[in-house]
């Protein structure tokens, strides 16, 4: 009688053991689906800058990629202008995209641009991104 009650609780061992298991398995790959950034991490493992990086005087030829949430939108006459945010900063974003919607978590891959725009001794340019 006792080997058989043993029995039973090795077999309920296996069986709590199983389901840790498929239970950490499970949160493992949800985690893998969802948005890491804020960890460091980036969904299509390319090098994610931040907004607060991105300055001036870098080059038209610069290819950069920014993560961040969509906050404002803009449509334009044959584009659509989005406002990304980081949380170390804002940028706008020139894109042909339209389905982008406020609140959404994206990565964007473009070309930095700044228009230099100099009136009376200032500058008032701003850098923005246009998709590629």
């Amino acid at each position: 009688m006792k080997n058989l009650n043993f029995s039973i609780l090795e077999n309920h061992g296996v069986v709590v053991l199983t389901r840790l298991g498929l239970t950490v398995f499970l949160l493992v790959g949800l985690l893998s689906c969802g948005n890491l950034g804020y960890l460091g991490i980036n969904a299509i493992g390319a090098n994610i800058t931040q907004i607060q990086d991105l300055k001036p005087q870098q080059n038209d030829s610069t290819t950069v990629y920014v993560q961040g949430k969509v906050e404002k939108q803009v449509p334009l006459l044959d584009k659509y202008a989005y406002q990304i945010n980081d949380s170390t900063g804002k940028i706008w974003v020139v894109t042909n995209q339209t389905g982008l919607r406020e609140g959404a978590q994206v990565v964007i891959k473009g070309k930095l641009r700044y228009p230099s725009i100099p009136l009376g001794g200032k500058e008032y340019g701003e850098v923005y991104l246009e998709e590629e």
